[in-house]
């Protein structure tokens, strides 16, 4: 392609919209321009890339015996109430109603549509296991759509349904998927780890999350330094320790604390550290009220708290709610006749002579005991793992680290096959629910994500397989017979060689060239200017590391494409 013929609008100074570096360089870089909150366009240069990505999952995903299709993005909504995720799925769902009256949605995913597909069609054991996939665009609206691709409203996704015969089945195609993945994310180039997840709003019993490992990625995702467990926060298991030492319980004795709400300065007064404190907060689930206990150095886990109490949703109760539930002032609740649903956090089951607030404004309670002051319904790890944790798999030390979720894949069971009725005839003659698995990948949120990992303060530096072109001539002096001639016959030679080749023969001046060839992040640049009219060399420099070397052309054309070939291929 010559960038002459190219429509690529870059942009010299970032737009204020852009909050993230992907975004800012997605838009100076003309990949994307916006239509509205979360709804961007894709250029021609943005989309090159975006196909590169399409490329690789496709062809891995055939590669694993998955079989493309295409499912419309428009829902009827009757699906979606036969599993109950209409209502439950929440305002990111879009709903509609058509001229007819019909109640319909636009796809953040498609469980439904592939599972009434299934069973109208598959009827046999003997038609299975089987695995459908489609890279199709999705929508969800988003409250607050930001960074770019990042968390659009409208994105590019490949979402896969496997269907088994048995949980064993299953298991094989669920590691098949992961495996497919691994290579996907790194034939793309990238810094990646597959984490435990939480299941989330898909549902099933297990799930991992792939994430590309980026200083600005939104998740904090928890990784051991000395076996391969990671965890995303929402999922990390916190390990016991093996022994504690149990001292003597004291009386419990009320003590005044005035003003003092905060567990730093309830801790300061009483001269304890927030270690042999417990906090009691109050969290709305699903509307109603349920305190929940952790130690005063703890944080609790909103997840890992909802998949206990098996609700929709929790949040922390504001003071006013909390007043409304209990009658005592934030700061002051404490577990102890306290007349509400009550569940703690395993470590609180082992706390001896702890303080707790005295459901009395100003007052706090010294040497209260779990089991003989007050009961939870449960004891369960409840709170946020912390580098002080070990390894709950090895016991090794635990590093947190920053990460941009680009791949999801759940296990399903038979949770939607059982509610749409979706059964099949066994080899004993017995109907049984199809076993499902579901594997996602956000295609445009991939390349967002490389950049976010791969760039520098000039701009892009876009791995090998993910670039839209691999290498870019500078033209330095399209007027120049000689300079120009050579630089046409290195493209005729490249292109010749399948090498995806942008020729930047615009009559600009050489240092908007350089500028614009960093911006793109295009892995090569092949510079032809004055030092070929002296002593006929190019310089080829490689975008990444900055490597320069001094070739002839026909230097470059033997060396260049092989090179490409191995970055690609690695």
């Amino acid at each position: 392609m010559r960038y002459s013929q190219l429509f690529l609008p870059t942009l010299k100074e970032t737009p204020a919209e852009a909050e993230v570096v992907s975004h800012r360089l997605m838009l100076r870089a003309g990949f994307i321009r916006k239509l509205s909150a979360g709804v961007y366009t894709y250029l021609p240069y943005g989309l090159a890339a975006l196909r590169r990505v399409e490329q690789i999952v496709r062809e891995e995903m055939n590669r694993a015996g998955a079989q493309e299709l295409l499912m419309p993005m428009v829902q009827p909504a009757d699906l979606w109430k036969e599993t109950g995720r209409y209502d439950k799925y929440g305002p990111e769902l879009l709903r509609f109603v058509d001229r007819h009256e019909r109640e319909s949605c636009l796809g953040p995913t498609h469980e439904e549509v592939i599972t009434d597909i299934v069973r109208r069609e598959l009827h046999s054991y003997r038609d299975l296991p089987v695995n459908f996939y489609q890279i199709q665009s999705k929508f969800r609206d988003e409250i607050r759509p930001r960074f770019g691709l990042m968390r659009g409203r409208e994105f590019v996704m490949k979402d896969a349904y496997s269907f088994d015969v048995s949980d064993e089945q299953a298991e094989a195609s669920y590691m098949k998927m992961f495996e497919a993945y691994r290579r996907i994310f790194t034939r793309c180039g990238l810094n990646f780890r597959a984490v435990q997840a939480d299941s989330g709003a898909i549902g099933g019993n297990f799930s991992h999350e792939f994430m590309v490992l980026a200083k600005t990625g939104e998740d904090t995702i928890v990784v051991c330094t000395a076996c391969e467990y990671a965890a995303n926060m929402e999922k990390a298991e916190v390990r016991m320790p093996a022994t504690i030492e149990v001292e003597p319980m004291l009386d419990t004795e009320k003590v005044e604390t005035p003003g003092k709400r905060k567990v730093e300065s309830v801790c300061e007064s009483l001269g304890i550290p927030p270690s042999r404190l417990i906090k009691t907060m109050i969290y709305l689930a699903d509307g109603l009220p349920v305190a929940v206990l952790v130690r005063g150095d703890r944080e609790v886990e909103e997840v890992k708290l909802k998949n206990l109490l098996q609700v929709a949703d929790v949040e922390l109760a504001d003071d006013k709610q909390a007043f409304d539930a209990t009658g005592v002032p934030t700061g002051y609740i404490g577990p102890v006749g306290l007349g509400l649903r009550v569940v703690a956090d395993q470590e609180v089951a082992l706390m001896r002579n702890a303080v707790t607030g005295a459901n009395q404004k100003n007052y706090h309670l010294k040497n209260v005991n779990p089991g003989r002051d007050f009961q939870a319904e449960a004891f369960t790890d409840l709170r946020q793992i912390t580098t002080d944790d070990p390894c709950p798999v090895c016991g090794g030390c635990l590093e947190l680290t920053e990460g941009i979720e680009v791949g999801h894949i759940f296990k399903l069971g038979t949770s939607y096959s059982e509610k749409m009725q979706a059964m099949f005839q066994d080899s004993d003659g017995s109907e049984k629910p199809f076993v499902m698995g579901c594997y996602g990948i956000g295609v445009s949120r991939v390349v967002a994500a490389a950049i976010e990992q791969n760039h520098d303060d000039n701009g892009i530096i876009f791995p090998v397989p993910l670039a839209p072109f691999k290498a870019i001539i500078l033209d330095l002096d399209p007027r120049d017979e000689r300079i120009d001639g050579a630089a046409q016959d290195l493209y005729r030679g490249l292109t010749a060689k399948g090498i995806e080749v942008l020729l930047d023969d615009r009559d600009e001046r050489p240092g908007a060239k350089f500028k614009d060839a960093d911006l793109l992040g295009i892995p090569y640049r092949i510079t032809v200017g004055k030092k070929y009219l002296q002593d006929g060399f190019v310089e080829l420099r490689e975008r990444k590391g900055g490597e320069v070397e001094e070739l002839s052309p026909e230097q470059l054309l033997t060396v260049l494409p092989p090179r490409i070939a191995e970055a690609i291929n690695r």
